[in-house]
């Protein structure tokens, strides 16, 4: 679905993108929890034998990062037009914000809160 961002043919031009999408602290807190969420539930998924818990686990990560999109960023969640990309961006900026490198990586590509 076209949700009117740039059109581009490789990732290492869409990350820069994604940064901006997600500019607001408040934003990609919302998303790491529902990250943190989805992969608990991947491992109740494994642990107990219940695919059902990976369906909880879709609908948390990706549900708190759509409302966040609609009530901080107020824009269109960029998985509606870039899913894979955005799934990978997910993870990657979870794991830059865990190791302490998310701020260099956000003001490298000029976005600030």
């Amino acid at each position: 679905m076209d949700i009117g961002l740039p059109k581009v043919d490789r990732y290492a031009e869409f990350w820069p993108i994604y940064l901006r999408e997600h500019r607001r602290a408040e934003t990609r807190l919302v998303h790491y929890a529902g990250t943190s969420t989805g992969l608990a539930c991947l491992v109740m998924a494994i642990v107990m034998r219940q695919p059902w818990w990976l369906l909880a686990g879709l609908l948390a990560s990706y549900g708190a990062a759509w409302v966040s999109h609609a009530l901080i960023e107020r824009n269109k969640p960029a998985s509606w037009q870039y899913f894979a990309w955005s799934f990978v961006s997910d993870f990657r900026m979870f794991g830059l914000a865990l190791t302490g490198r998310l701020d260099d990586e956000l003001r490298r590509h000029g976005v600030s809160n």
